[in-house]
């Protein structure tokens, strides 16, 4: 469905090129060749679908590992599923039965998940309390693992949720995260790629030695400042900027605060104009990063914030970026309230949720705009 109407607007935009920019009307050919290429993305979509459906049973590769949650009677249907389907590419690793000692299953469920890695827990929604499903998906949320719900079929839905089905057993996943889309994440990489390497030729081909110069001019130490921080999955990653700050011991410890003796003069401007941060656009060539996502923080603070803040570690299903919304909204710099790094994984969440190529352009714009205008967080 999604594939017919990509390319119904890829056979207007076609036709209305070819109505302006053509002489001699050739819409037969227009329609031909959109037709041609409709049906040749259609057979591609099939044959990786079903290769790797084959490449599953045969290989047992590419698949995701599950565990279930619930009575028996509500999970057996979705149970029989995963047995029965293995070319689907899920692997159920353990079923965890509600019909006695309820919380005490819950809690092996939740251990057995961490200790064995799983990727995605389905629980019964009829067979949990409501402060049970309030404990899981808080669980799921600080602990990067996916979570879904079987429905009962008498129960009320919050539009939010979205259904999907296997076979023909209806299952609720919790948060859509568009970026996990394939299209959508080829379209943000060619974007990430071709965005980067403008920046990367554009600007940091020449700005790059001048800055060396200066910088090593005024304090002793390397050009650039190389930090640890967590992206994608929770995996850790160099993260590159220009070096701001004399050489100390507290840099991995200590964010910059207002007037912090640590930054040099030139840091001072760098920072006040966000162009330490532009050696990120090497990242984002490398993959590491996005132009835009939520940013990274060292460490330390990721493992804070991790126990501390409440749905932190959902902002780990996507690549970091160099800007996002939390920043464009206020939210950028020092963390000198608890409200701060709240409402900063709340726009962090919402652009995961309702991501679109033009948010991210209006993103960019609006970054760009706060460093003309003057951030006064940026210090």
């Amino acid at each position: 469905n999604c594939t017919l109407k990509q390319g119904l607007l890829f056979t207007l935009f076609c036709l209305a090129f070819e109505f302006f920019y053509s002489e001699n009307s050739n819409s037969e050919k227009v329609v031909l060749f959109a037709a041609i290429a409709l049906f040749l993305i259609l057979l591609i979509k099939l044959f990786i679908y079903y290769f790797l459906r084959k490449y599953r049973v045969l290989f047992g590769g590419n698949f995701r590992t599950v565990v279930l949650l619930g009575n028996n009677k509500s999970i057996n249907p979705l149970r029989c599923f995963f047995m029965e389907n293995p070319d689907y590419g899920y692997q159920l690793m353990k079923v965890f039965d509600l019909e006695n000692h309820k919380k005490l299953k819950i809690n092996e469920c939740l251990s057995f998940v961490l200790e064995n890695k799983i990727d995605e827990i389905y629980c019964s929604m009829s067979d949990l309390s409501n402060k049970q499903i309030s404990n899981i998906i808080y669980f799921a949320d600080n602990n990067l693992k996916t979570l879904k719900f079987i429905p009962d079929e008498k129960q009320i839905l919050s539009r939010n949720f979205t259904f999907e089905y296997y076979d023909y057993i209806p299952v609720i996943s919790l948060r859509t995260i568009l970026l996990d889309e394939t299209l959508n994440k080829g379209i943000k990489r060619v974007f990430d790629f071709l965005f980067s390497a403008v920046i990367i030729v554009g600007v940091l081909s020449w700005l790059t030695p001048i800055l060396a110069i200066i910088i090593k001019r005024e304090s002793k130490g390397p050009l650039f400042f190389v930090q640890k921080r967590n992206g994608l999955n929770y995996k850790e990653f160099n993260c590159y900027k220009f070096r701001s700050m004399e050489l100390n011991d507290q840099a991995d410890l200590h964010q910059v605060s207002k007037n912090d003796i640590r930054v040099t003069k030139i840091g001072k401007l760098m920072r006040k104009t966000s162009i330490d941060e532009l050696p990120q656009f090497f990242n984002v060539l490398l993959g590491e990063m996005s132009v835009v996502g939520p940013r990274p923080h060292m460490v330390s603070h990721t493992n804070i914030y991790a126990l501390r803040i409440d749905k932190f570690m959902v902002r780990h299903f996507v690549k970091p970026g160099i800007t996002g919304l939390a920043q464009t909204k206020g939210f950028r710099g020092e963390v000198e309230r608890e409200a701060d790094i709240i409402n900063r994984v709340k726009y962090d969440i919402f652009y995961m949720e309702n991501w679109s190529i033009l948010l991210d352009i209006k993103i960019i714009f609006s970054t760009i705009f706060n460093i003309l205008k003057g951030d006064k967080k940026a210090y």
